[in-house]
């Protein structure tokens, strides 16, 4: 019987027929290319490629320091150990700022100076709802349409899961890959102002705020802790009829910076109103960048600040790694949603439930050693 056989067109049936019909399509385009499958490197290869500078080496290996498998992260560590001694010869920046200042704007028009001028610049983004949404934030990439072509500039989103803390700590270690690829300038963004700028502040040599003139009370809704970790503010969209209120948000910013106590650097923090789309006052913002690195340098505070964050970032992973571990525990599990209960019933304190349960973690520790 043929395929497309069908009874209704036998002569007993007068007046009734179907047509033949065509083949089944093919489930996949057939013009549609194969896609390449990603090759897995060895650590040797990894170290190799990104001390060539080839970004897709570097991609891997970032995704591999991003990733939460522990095979990943052995490769990782390895790689990040065998590419420390090629780091530390970048200029570490961190940029944050209030919503709608232009974050994305300005970090295109300092990053193409900065390209223009011979430099390999890094971007890297730290995203504090990745830790609800589970995702980053790829906006940045497309809106920085000039800079993400760029021969000698690489965008990074950020880690997509886990913890601020451990965000922060993968950033960091990204930090050490960029450098050991060749790349002299890393920005470190923040997405939006909140707990972020703590993790940025601590892995970056220069702070800057972006400040947005011709809002109302321009010192309202930002934290003094913010403020106070600043080493530099630049005042975007300086343009048009918004020129005055730019310089008028410069006086009231220098002033305020006035009533903080003198940094531990010594450093003395610049107010530079700045038009990311004119470009006007990009050049004097990097130029307030080398003046702080060249003071810090001379006074010993550069070095000093270093040493404190690589510190602040042992302790951190250790406290990570901890609590990771006591929460992972399997035997710990069910007794964790049982003191949960308690507490709740007011059945036993907060306080003793958790020493409890760390008792608990300590005696399995211990009879495991």
């Amino acid at each position: 019987m043929e395929a497309h056989h069908h009874p209704e067109n036998d002569p007993a049936y007068k007046g009734l027929s179907v047509n033949k019909g065509i083949s089944d399509v093919p489930v996949v385009n057939p013009y549609q290319k194969k896609k390449a499958k990603r090759r897995n490197y060895s650590v040797d290869e990894f170290v190799a490629g990104i001390r060539e500078g080839n970004i897709s080496v570097l991609s891997q290996a970032v995704t591999l320091v991003e990733s939460s498998l522990s095979e990943h992260q052995a490769v990782a560590q390895e790689v990040i150990e065998r590419c420390l001694p090629y780091t530390g010869n970048s200029i570490r920046l961190g940029i944050t700022g209030v919503p709608g200042a232009g974050k994305s704007t300005f970090i295109e028009a300092l990053g193409m100076h900065l390209i223009r001028e011979g430099h390999k610049l890094a971007v890297l983004a730290i995203d504090p709802s990745s830790e609800r949404s589970k995702g980053s934030i790829l906006g940045d990439k497309t809106r920085m349409e000039e800079l993400s072509v760029a021969a000698n500039a690489f965008i990074r989103p950020s880690p997509s899961a886990g913890s601020l803390g451990g965000v922060a700590r993968k950033t960091r270690e990204s930090i050490i890959l960029c450098e050991a690829a060749g790349f002299d300038t890393i920005f470190v963004e923040t997405v939006g102002v909140g707990q972020s700028e703590i993790a940025v502040h601590s892995m970056v040599d220069f702070f800057l705020l972006l400040q947005l003139a011709g809002t109302g009370d321009e010192l309202q809704g930002i934290k003094r802790g913010i403020m106070e970790m600043a080493d530099g503010i630049a005042i975007n969209k300086c343009d048009g009829s918004n020129v005055d209120k730019a310089m008028l948000a410069k006086a009231q910013f220098k002033n305020a910076l006035h009533l903080f106590p003198m940094s531990e650097s010594g450093w003395t923090p610049d107010v530079i109103p700045c038009s990311a789309i004119e470009k006007n006052g990009i050049d004097e913002i990097w130029k307030m960048v080398e003046r702080f690195v060249v003071f810090t340098k001379t006074n010993g505070y550069f070095d000093h600040h270093r040493n404190q964050q690589s510190k602040y970032w042992m302790y951190e992973t250790i406290n990570e790694q901890l609590r990771n571990h006591f929460y992972e525990s399997p035997e710990l599990h069910e007794r964790i949603l049982e003191m949960e209960k308690r507490v709740i019933s007011n059945e036993v304190s907060s306080f003793i439930a958790a020493k409890n349960l760390l008792e608990s973690y300590y005696a399995k520790t211990n009879s495991r050693d």
